[in-house]
């Protein structure tokens, strides 16, 4: 009876599956953007100064992410865009 039911429950997981495939390949052909959208950063934005003034002064990604309270891959982040910035 388990094993009914679990082929049951399986045969469903796929038939969902391939809707969901089907309706974002539908969405890709009509043109629409998928995924996370770019968005605001205003709390890196607004920590960008002293995070590019800290690097300057030779700290550590990660000592400057956590004495500001970002993580290092926003201070990567940050330190980044302003190199691109810079040239």
């Amino acid at each position: 009876m388990a094993t009914m039911l679990a082929g049951i429950a399986q045969f469903e997981r796929d038939l969902l599956s391939e809707r969901v495939k089907s309706g974002l390949a539908a969405a890709r052909a009509r043109g629409k953007k998928l995924g996370r959208q770019p968005g605001q950063r205003p709390k890196s934005d607004k920590l960008a100064s002293k995070v590019l003034q800290a690097v300057e002064d030779g700290r550590s990604y990660r000592w400057i992410a956590r004495d500001l309270g970002i993580s290092k891959n926003t201070v990567t982040e940050i330190v980044k865009r302003h190199r691109q910035k810079a040239l």
